[in-house]
């Protein structure tokens, strides 16, 4: 009779240990690196009904892998390490991350943010496969191309763009980068609204307190060491750790993860930093500017569809766009895709529904498949990271009528655009 009980009041432990918190994940260690995780290739193209041609593609794509976009994370989290061996608290393995993190630094110089040979060959595999997907598309067309002003956005557009003309020099290409892009590719640093936003309190409260909740010092302890005090911006030096590890197997740097976080840890830092980016780059209940901001490129996808249906010799039948993962965000929450868009007044269950890691990662990518039926219907197709996406919600048919589907598209844009 004891052991049952004990059996039982173990269960039973285990029931009320699990049901404390519901929200918690448990994604892989790959997931958790989040937004700076190398893409997810797919195993195989998607085909596509007999009774449909391809007809033209709308591609808004974000830079491919790339080395760490500035030194931030890096240096505080050395500062705090230098500190901690100076007054001889660091551990062992805090030694270890000191040695990696310096590593780290020294590869990177002078390339902070640069495009890495991880993250050309990313916009290769998607363009090999576009191109193997849509020969007619390619054969004697033309292709389009613009980037932003972001070296690593102009070398993903050129590594896309040579690798279709390895596979068909037939190909006639156009390119354009700089600022005069900016109001498709980087709308996040010219709308004044979604500056003043960013400034005030209403998304860094919000942010501040779940940090508070989520970050875990436990592994900034391990490498600091027991005796170390803690300085003010440590929860900052918590997170800059994490962001150091998660953003190495984007540059080819491969570490053992489980040296320095428990699964638990990585799951609760990735979930500060996902919560982060779902605050400040798309719809939530504080606000949809960081969403609305993306009204220009939606509607530019909108006319260059109607512009080449009106007349296909006036537009080329790839049009192609290399921006950010700022670009895409805010873009796939505007037009509430599954998996892009979640409205809650429950913060905690963001990183249930919204992952970062589905949504943006390196070389993420938003292709609108144009068909043309064998009765002349027109019809779109909705790929996100190369996976057709439900585009209309409740819409189960994943091939839309253009013309219902522009209906929605421009009903998702809010009407003072």
């Amino acid at each position: 009779m004891r052991r049952i009980i004990s059996i039982v009041l173990v269960m039973v432990g285990i029931l009320v240990s699990s049901a404390a918190d519901p929200t918690a994940t448990n994604y892989s260690w790959e997931e958790c690196q989040g937004s700076a995780r190398p893409y997810p290739e797919p195993k195989e193209v998607v085909a596509y009904p007999d009774s449909l041609t391809p007809i033209m593609i709308n591609h808004v794509g974000r830079h491919g892998a790339r080395f760490a976009a500035t030194p931030k994370h890096a240096t505080l989290l050395l500062t705090a390490l230098r500190d901690a061996r100076d007054k001889g608290s660091i551990t062992a393995r805090g030694k270890e991350l000191l040695a990696l993190t310096e590593g780290m630094v020294n590869v990177v110089a002078g390339r902070w943010g640069a495009l890495d040979s991880l993250g050309m060959a990313e916009q290769r595999g998607l363009a090999s496969r576009m191109c193997k997907a849509y020969p007619e598309l390619i054969e004697k067309r033309t292709v389009e191309a613009m980037s932003s002003y972001s070296p690593r956005c102009i070398m993903s557009m050129y590594e896309f763009t040579h690798q279709i003309s390895r596979m068909n020099n037939k190909v006639e290409i156009f390119t354009s980068s700089g600022r005069q892009n900016s109001q498709l590719m980087r709308f996040f640093d010219l709308s004044d609204d979604y500056k003043e936003l960013r400034s005030g309190s209403k998304l860094s409260e919000p942010v501040d307190e779940y940090s508070k909740k989520y970050v875990t010092m436990k592994p900034l302890r391990r490498v600091l060491g027991d005796k170390y005090q803690f300085q003010a911006d440590s929860v900052d030096v918590a997170m800059a750790e994490y962001s150091v590890l998660a953003g190495l197997e984007a540059m080819n740097m491969h570490v053992d993860i489980t040296k320095y976080f428990t699964k638990e840890e990585w799951n609760s830092l990735w979930g500060v930093f996902n919560f982060r980016q779902y605050m400040q780059r798309t719809a939530s209940v504080v606000s949809s500017v960081p969403a609305d901001i993306a009204s220009p490129l939606l509607l530019d996808l909108i006319n260059t569809t109607d512009k080449f249906l009106a007349d296909s010799t006036s537009v080329a039948p790839i049009q192609l766009r290399f921006g950010h993962a700022e670009t895409l965000m805010p873009l796939l929450s505007l037009m509430r895709l599954p998996g892009c868009y979640y409205l809650t007044n429950y913060f905690d269950t963001v990183g249930l529904h919204w992952k970062d890691f589905d949504v943006v990662p390196m070389a993420a990518n938003l292709q609108l498949v144009l068909f043309k039926s064998k009765s002349g219907k027109i019809y779109v197709r909705c790929d996100l990271n190369e996976k057709p996406q439900r585009l209309i919600p409740n819409e189960e048919n994943i091939y839309v009528e253009w013309n219902k589907a522009r209906t929605y598209l421009e009903r998702c844009i809010p009407i003072y655009y």
